[in-house]
């Protein structure tokens, strides 16, 4: 029995004092002792609300789940409420709770704490309880859901909050003005005496965390948590105002310009065989773009056209233009149409990919095409104005037909080993 509560005290100092070794026994060997162990400690040990606000790359989901599943074990009376802005990211954040959960590390502190082996009585995609939760009001011990579901009825002792603000919220006032609104309701939800806290990184002057207290903040210089070589070639592939936001936890002016000094002047036969996309307009003032772009020893050659009509208006013209240049495959978003521009392409005989886009086309434009724009090079032809549609660019513009195009292109076709780079940029 003595030996019982010794380890139950060096297991509570543990905790107390070091919980980073915790989530490095669990396996996340990227968490460290600064910043993280601060951090967790303030998550874990703290009193009143807290929010955290870091970089991106700086394993605040890794340490934010390792925090969650240790509050399920030392803390069994309470339930937690975990939000995020979609649900397909709840639903990795419960699968990390799980595997935490289950880990030989805490599997030990049940037994050391409890004298029982801790289960998951209840482990869904949105909701684990365990064996150790002592609770009759027959909630779940862990709740996951995306801030949009509806919270109505719903109450926490502990409710936890990440990354619910995006870059929906940078470039949409009424998004930041539904999430503000949405957190407020937070207040609701959270039991007498309970806590919020959040995490995420900041996108806005005026989002959400203009509401969250207690704000501590940690950019990359603070954490030293990515080598300067990669900071370098971070600062090189994202626009200047989204780099600041995301690693220097600084807002500023939106960039006047994203996509400066064009390369033109190619000859057209290096689009030939071409793969091509098409970015319809149904309606309103939007253009209808048409992009043909090759690969040439890692450089992309670009043809494209720009009409401000209806695509059924320019199909045959877009067709024309297609096979002059001996074009191969021709993707099609069915966001707008249900696919119908794809299948009408189909019974003319083109070899149509039709896909949905799932995207945010910000962040596509300003992470696919700004990370390959040095290796862009626009062939002769090509419309004066589509290219000057993709100068215009930045995150007011009204029409952004032209970049994204050429943005879901770049994003189709292959290239060097680097692509997935693009993907980390905001990760």
């Amino acid at each position: 029995m003595l030996k019982d509560v010794s380890l139950k005290d060096q297991l509570i100092q543990k905790i107390k004092n070091s919980p980073y070794l915790i989530a490095q026994d669990i396996g996340f060997s990227d968490v460290r002792e600064f910043p993280h162990n601060e951090w967790m400690k303030d998550i874990l040990l703290g009193q009143e609300d807290y929010t955290l606000l870091a970089h991106r790359g700086s394993y605040k989901s890794s340490v934010l789940s390792v925090c969650i599943a240790l509050i399920m074990v030392l803390l069994p009376t309470k339930n937690i409420i975990f939000l995020r802005k979609a649900d397909n990211d709840v639903f990795e954040m419960i699968r990390m709770v799980k595997k935490a959960l289950e880990s030989k590390i805490i599997q030990s502190m049940s037994y050391i704490l409890y004298h029982k082996k801790l289960v998951l009585t209840e482990s869904t995609a949105s909701t684990i309880t365990t064996n150790l939760f002592l609770s009759v009001s027959g909630s779940s011990q862990l709740l996951g859901i995306g801030l949009k579901s509806s919270i109505t009825g719903k109450h926490a002792d502990i409710v936890i909050t990440d990354d619910i603000c995006n870059i929906s919220d940078r470039i949409s006032k009424a998004e930041r003005d539904r999430t503000k609104m949405q957190y407020q309701e937070l207040q609701n939800i959270r039991n007498r005496g309970g806590r919020i806290i959040n995490t995420g990184t900041k996108w806005h002057k005026d989002d959400v965390f203009v509401l969250t207290p207690n704000i501590h903040t940690y950019d990359y210089k603070q954490t030293g948590l990515i080598p300067e070589e990669k900071i370098e070639e971070l600062r090189k592939n994202m626009i200047p105002s989204l780099f600041a936001c995301n690693y220097e936890l600084r807002i500023i002016a939106s960039d006047d310009v994203v996509f400066a000094s064009p390369q033109t002047g190619a000859d057209v036969s290096l689009v030939e065989q071409g793969t091509a996309h098409i970015d319809a307009a149904y309606h309103g003032e939007d253009f209808t773009a048409y992009t043909v772009a090759k690969i040439h020893d890692g450089k992309y050659y670009v043809f494209g056209k720009l009409w401000r009509k209806h695509v059924n208006d320019v199909l045959d013209q877009i067709l024309e233009i297609h096979h002059s240049l001996m074009g191969g495959k021709i993707y099609c978003e069915d966001n707008g149409d249900k696919g119908y521009l794809g299948r009408d392409l189909r019974k003319k005989g083109e070899r149509v990919i039709i896909y949905s886009e799932t995207m945010n086309k910000y962040l596509k434009i300003t992470s696919y095409l700004k990370f390959e724009w040095q290796n862009v090079i626009f062939v002769k032809g090509t419309d004066e104005a589509y290219i000057n549609q993709i100068c215009d660019f930045n995150d007011t513009v009204e029409h952004d037909d032209a970049p994204d195009s050429l943005a879901s292109l770049i994003r189709i076709m292959p290239n060097k080993p680097r692509r997935e780079d693009v993907l980390n940029l905001f990760n």
